[in-house]
């Protein structure tokens, strides 16, 4: 029987995506784990399986095709010998994200709503659902059959089941209910730009971190702290671990000031853990785990690889981590689950010589430390005039988290770290 290839949803946040190309053509076998194509999605390029098997009949979505939508058929699957249906083949997902996605730590903000689509195809007592909707609402204890699909015709997918735990709409109107609603307000003009321009369409990655971070400034309450820290003590322990470490093999390493600012923070923060924390309406999450966000500069926007545990590795362990994440990252090769969740962010551009900025937070975290230059700068040391190289600090919160009081203890106590890090290496 004839199976359709759906897009695979690859990140929570994904609602489409760019095609960027086939690793098998029409004709060709498939068997269940083969790598059947390269998606980008918001954040990075992908490799899709396949987890079914037969032949590739019909590629429905060529490669390097933009804004696919998540369940749209990109391909028909069918048996040896099978001919390609001219009407559509059975809608059940094919093809699966080679790095599982972990469960979500910490609530998401909310996918776009999907367009209306038709109720749910049934067959008798059946009910169209993808394996993970239905498991889903087995779960939860839901009626699938009082769950409107978004899905190709009408399929319930996995966002339909999570709007029906919520309470909130269906995924889907019904048409009686789309009918009844207001009509859309006519699209705001398009600014006046004078002059030559040249067009560079929004990739997928920007179109998500425009979207996602207008939403945080929107909806999120920010307020700023800002210190000066010396890091003169810092950069001796850094020299003198750095000139300590094996030329080569396993145990080499090269430390950063990244890198210790990653684990002052880790510590930090295992100390005041109310900042590691995250905002819902019914209560505030502080997460068990010191998992940090580490904003990494790619070609095409921003990425965070999160260094998980970071409070429980060595200083070594996070060098070498880091600089694993940030040559996968600027590559795309990042699994789903090293840029998902986090519980606090870190923004450094002292590499490029910035003294001071402000980050914005990244939901659902609740803080996010931006982390400047170190200068020589003049200051006064038990009455007299001296010089120290300093670096401004400015951490960002989320008020309904995290007020005042608790951001500068925060901030006091990781500049009582740096300033004094042999602390680090406990």
């Amino acid at each position: 029987m004839a199976t359709n290839i759906l897009m695979p949803a690859l990140s929570p946040t994904m609602t489409e995506g760019t095609l960027a190309r086939w690793l098998k053509a029409e004709g060709d076998t498939v068997k269940a784990g083969d790598i059947i194509a390269e998606i980008e999605t918001d954040k990075a390029t992908m490799e899709v399986e396949a987890v079914d098997e037969g032949v590739l009949g019909k590629i429905v979505v060529a490669a390097g095709t933009e804004g696919v939508k998540v369940n749209a058929v990109i391909a028909v699957l069918v048996e040896a010998g099978e001919a390609v249906p001219s009407g559509e083949a059975k809608a059940a997902p094919a093809a699966a994200p080679k790095a599982a996605e972990k469960p979500a730590e910490a609530p998401k903000a909310a996918a776009p709503a999907a367009a209306p689509a038709p109720a749910p195809a049934a067959s008798g007592d059946r009910v169209s659902a993808s394996p993970l909707a239905k498991r889903m609402a087995q779960q939860a204890g839901l009626d699938l059959a009082k769950v409107s699909g978004s899905g190709p015709q009408g399929r319930v997918v996995k966002s339909d089941i999570e709007a029906a735990m919520k309470g909130g709409a269906p995924a889907s109107a019904p048409a009686a209910a789309a009918a009844q609603a207001p009509a859309p307000r006519p699209a705001a003009a398009p600014p006046q730009v004078l002059g030559a321009t040249t067009a560079h369409p929004n990739s997928s990655m920007r179109k998500v971190i425009a979207r996602r971070l207008s939403e945080s400034k929107q909806n999120v309450p920010h307020f700023y702290v800002a210190m000066d820290i010396e890091i003169d003590a810092l950069l001796d322990l850094r020299a003198k671990l750095n000139a300590s470490s094996p030329k080569d093999g396993p145990g080499a390493f090269k430390l950063s000031v990244n890198d210790l600012i990653i684990k002052a923070a880790a510590v930090t923060l295992k100390r005041i853990p109310a900042v590691n924390a995250a905002w819902t309406e019914e209560a505030i999450l502080r997460f068990n785990d010191v998992d940090i966000s580490i904003a990494v500069s790619i070609p095409d926007g921003l990425i965070t690889p999160i260094v998980r545990n970071a409070d429980g590795k060595g200083l070594a362990a996070i060098s070498n981590e880091m600089k694993d994440l940030g040559a996968r990252a600027k590559s795309g090769k990042l699994k789903p689950e090293e840029f998902q969740g986090g519980g606090f962010s870190i923004s450094n551009m002292g590499m490029y010589g910035v003294t001071h900025f402000a980050a914005i937070i990244n939901p659902p975290q609740a803080g996010i430390l931006a982390v400047g230059a170190g200068q020589k700068r003049p200051v006064v040391k038990n009455g007299e005039l001296a010089v120290a190289t300093v670096m401004t600090c400015q951490l960002s919160v989320d008020h309904r988290v995290i007020d005042g009081a608790l951001a500068a203890e925060w901030l006091q106590e990781f500049k009582a770290i740096v300033e004094a890090p042999l602390s680090l290496m406990l």
